[in-house]
């Protein structure tokens, strides 16, 4: 018997180095290693969290079909940050290559390692921007509230207090 295939959707960041060679090198490993029916969304240029002195993120959505146990994308992703060239520093700290797991099929996973719907979606307009592009007809498996309605009440509680990022798709970096 084969697992069925569940719909993801990952986020991905880098703020070090060739930020687009990171992005693409895990994509690459991503489409090849753990999804199928691989999408991706613009990468957005963002400023760091909390204004942090750091470089300016570029980040990006990707989705597709897993049959990997929430457990078992999580090493995958981690793996693929490794071979994809990240090194661990600190948290919340500069980093080649990060993805995060923002959704696995309509499940909630809160355990001491995993957080599924990723916690901070909603706080997060450089994962909500290109979430909308990529799916605009998800919704958020607890509160049932659609990406735009997140991107929505995010505008409503920032609006001119926090850059939009910027989308680069028609830019290099």
């Amino acid at each position: 018997m084969t697992a069925e295939a569940i719909l993801v959707h990952l986020g991905l960041g880098s703020n070090l180095g060739d930020r687009k060679k990171f992005l693409n090198m895990a994509c690459n490993h991503l489409r090849s290693e753990a999804l199928r029916e691989f999408r991706a969304s613009s990468i957005y240029e963002s400023e760091p969290l909390l204004k942090m002195p750091q470089p300016k993120y570029f980040n990006m959505v990707v989705s597709g079909l897993t049959v990997l146990s929430p457990q078992e994308l999580l090493k995958k992703c981690q793996q693929i940050e490794i071979s994809s060239g990240r090194i661990r520093r600190e948290r919340w700290g500069s980093r080649e290559i990060d993805i995060d797991i923002l959704s696995y099929g309509s499940r909630g996973i809160n355990n001491d390692d995993l957080v599924i719907p990723h916690p901070e979606i909603e706080n997060r307009s450089f994962v909500l921007m290109p979430m909308l592009e990529l799916s605009p007809e998800w919704l958020h498996p607890e509160t049932g509230i659609t990406i735009k309605e997140l991107w929505e009440n995010w505008l409503l509680k920032h609006e001119g207090q926090d850059p939009l990022p910027v989308n680069t798709s028609d830019k290099s970096s």
